[in-house]
């Protein structure tokens, strides 16, 4: 039986949801929690990636298990067992083709920006000292929804086989002194969102202008784009599958 597992994490502690060889993990927490749990061996693939520092309200991930049981209690279970930064939301089953990465059809990131000093959000938003220029920010992030190849806010060291993404929404909203990037495709590279907040960002400031933002598109070169934007103002904030992989 192949089953999604639905969790969230604050990923302060963490280098990220996949395993590392020397450094601790959000997907290394959940496997061997589970393997403890279900007395056997338990390998997740998970949605995808988030780099070191990235939290999720959503990531969902798959796993192979003939027959969990009651799955309250088993949630139940699983919280108790993991650290207070990771938690369980939902476990169901899926057809036993179903696959967390490549069924996934879209994802959604939020970046949140502080614009006052608060120090109940230090670790979980990028505090700036003056606000940038939203309006022209908006208007260079339209231009994300008309372009595919997004080479210039990848990682210049990645195996991917195409810089072609599907970008279906992005913009900025001004709420409660923060300001909040919402940007949704059906993938992402690595880094990319970081790295389109930080271009962002250069622009709302004035360091660059519409047309530069517009040459650093076509430019596929890293270097042309802005600075990452710090991990701790990310959240992962929903995956979305076709319905017909539930059973």
């Amino acid at each position: 039986m192949r089953y999604f597992i639905e969790i969230a994490y604050n990923g302060k502690n963490y280098y990220g949801w996949q395993r590392q060889p020397k450094q601790i993990s959000v997907q290394q927490v959940l496997e061997e929690t589970l393997s403890t749990l279900l007395r056997k061996e338990i390998k997740l693939t998970g949605a995808g990636r988030t780099d070191a520092g990235v939290h999720a309200k959503q990531l969902f991930a798959h796993f192979d298990f003939e027959g969990i049981g009651d799955f309250d209690d088993f949630i139940f279970r699983m919280n108790s067992f993991l650290p207070k930064d990771i938690s369980v939301k939902n476990i169901f089953e899926v057809k036993e083709d179903a696959h967390a990465r490549f069924d996934a059809v879209e994802r959604e990131y939020e970046y949140i920006i502080s614009i006052k000093k608060d120090p109940f959000s230090q670790d979980f938003a990028f505090q700036i000292n003056n606000i940038p220029n939203v309006e022209l920010m908006n208007q260079a992030a339209e231009m994300l929804l008309t372009h595919r190849d997004f080479q210039c806010f990848s990682r210049s060291k990645t195996d991917v086989k195409t810089y072609n993404c599907t970008i279906v929404k992005a913009h900025w909203e001004a709420k409660n002194n923060r300001l909040i990037f919402t940007i949704a495709a059906d993938r992402f590279l690595r880094n990319m969102v970081r790295a389109i907040v930080g271009t962002l960002l250069d622009l709302g400031y004035g360091k660059t202008t519409l047309e530069d933002f517009k040459a650093i598109l076509n430019s596929k070169s890293r270097e042309k784009a802005g600075a990452s934007a710090p991990a701790h103002g990310l959240y992962l904030t929903k995956v979305i599958y076709p319905d017909n992989i539930k059973l």
